[in-house]
């Protein structure tokens, strides 16, 4: 998928969570949200796995545990959604975990507990990763 794909395909994921929390406002549990959006996005088109095994690697590819995301919307996409007051620097770092482990470019993450509405997008790439490690092992 092109990179102007993937950004009409996280509008179109962006575009239809905001309108369910329009139309439900804040106070319902995560599940309510996850299944609205499965439901509108299928509805429209979309191909989404809802709570969706993916495998977690170690650096040298071994296969260490799974995890299931929220939802992995076109197979490129991962979306995690939450229900609390206000996104926190730990449910940021679970989607560039999630990423990173998983070896998924592209991450969402959706709270609908708030009033305001809140969607931060994430991207992890092979670049991202080798830079990172130059760092970490500079600073050592």
């Amino acid at each position: 998928m092109t990179e102007l794909e993937i950004n009409a395909l996280c509008d179109r994921v962006r575009q239809t969570a905001y309108e369910i929390h329009l139309y439900l406002g804040h106070g319902h549990l995560e599940k309510v949200y996850e299944n609205a959006l499965v439901h509108r996005l299928v509805k429209e088109g979309t191909k989404v796995k809802q709570q969706h095994p993916l495998r977690v690697f170690d650096e040298d590819g071994t296969l260490i545990g799974e995890y299931f995301a929220d939802l992995l919307v076109e197979d490129v996409l991962i979306v995690e959604l939450k229900t609390a007051k206000a996104v926190a620097v730990e449910h940021e770092g679970q989607v560039l975990a999630y990423l990173k482990s998983a070896r998924v470019e592209h991450g969402l993450l959706i709270n609908f507990g708030s009033p305001k509405f809140q969607i931060r997008k994430f991207a992890w790439s092979k670049a991202s990763q080798l830079n990172q490690t130059h760092f970490s092992k500079q600073l050592r």
